[in-house]
């Protein structure tokens, strides 16, 4: 579970528009806190120390933020990427009720037998390909978890696999993700290799990322026009 705490400071921000391009160019980066219908709040911070931050907190771990003499308990909303650069640009934090449920996307990690570092199936050579990163929960912002773990031993033969129902579910947390969904699946590696050629090498990326229904996977980086638009 992830309790430790997080701060951030912020700085109330003058600069809007396509003129925030110097503040990055000082190593000052854009951001806004959007807080439950209310005016958002135009801030910035420093680069580093939000970059440090986003590290931390992804988009499921809460933040202490300080900002205009005011305090928020915020997630990370959306984080946009210089495509190129791969630099932070801009974040959107919303701010969140302590007391009320909030949704958020988390890792799925799998977990191994006390002593082991794979599966069974992967212990005798066959290959083991996630087909889940991360599942939609629900909970109050405290009892939020850092990741979730799968049983990953029951991955022994070609053909296995582990689904969101074999997640391991803290107390207090809710699985919106269908339960059905497949988290990670065995292969024999022979089998994948001529499926690959058949396919001119693309069979791995035949195999589906599954999500929620009618989902897709959420980019960690919003669009240009989202940014431009949150600057403002």
């Amino acid at each position: 579970m992830g309790h430790d705490d997080i701060s951030l400071n912020l700085e109330k921000r003058e600069v809007l528009g396509k003129s925030v391009r110097h503040l990055r160019k000082g190593g000052v980066i854009p951001a806004v806190i959007h807080d439950h219908g209310k005016e958002s709040v135009i801030v910035q911070a420093d680069g580093i120390q939000l970059l440090k931050v986003w590290r931390q907190a992804g988009k499921h771990h809460t933040i202490n933020l300080n900002a205009e003499g005011k305090t928020y308990v915020a997630l990370i909303k959306a984080a946009d990427f210089d495509p190129k650069k791969h630099q932070l640009r801009h974040v959107v934090f919303n701010a969140v009720n302590a007391n009320e449920k909030v949704e958020a996307d988390i890792p799925v990690h799998a977990q191994y037998a006390e002593g082991n570092e794979a599966s069974p199936a992967e212990r005798s050579g066959l290959l083991v390909l996630s087909q889940l990163e991360t599942v939609r929960v629900e909970s109050v912002p405290s009892k939020l978890p850092d990741v979730l773990y799968y049983n990953a031993e029951k991955l022994v033969d070609v053909g296995d696999h582990a689904t969101v129902a074999d997640i391991v579910v803290p107390e207090g947390v809710i699985i919106k993700t269908e339960a059905g969904h497949s988290v990670a699946t065995v292969f024999e590696p022979s089998a994948l290799q001529a499926a690959n050629e058949a396919a001119g090498g693309d069979a791995e990326a035949e195999i589906p990322e599954e999500t929620a229904e009618g989902e897709t996977p959420e980019s960690t980086e919003v669009t240009a026009e989202e940014s431009a638009k949150e600057s403002e």
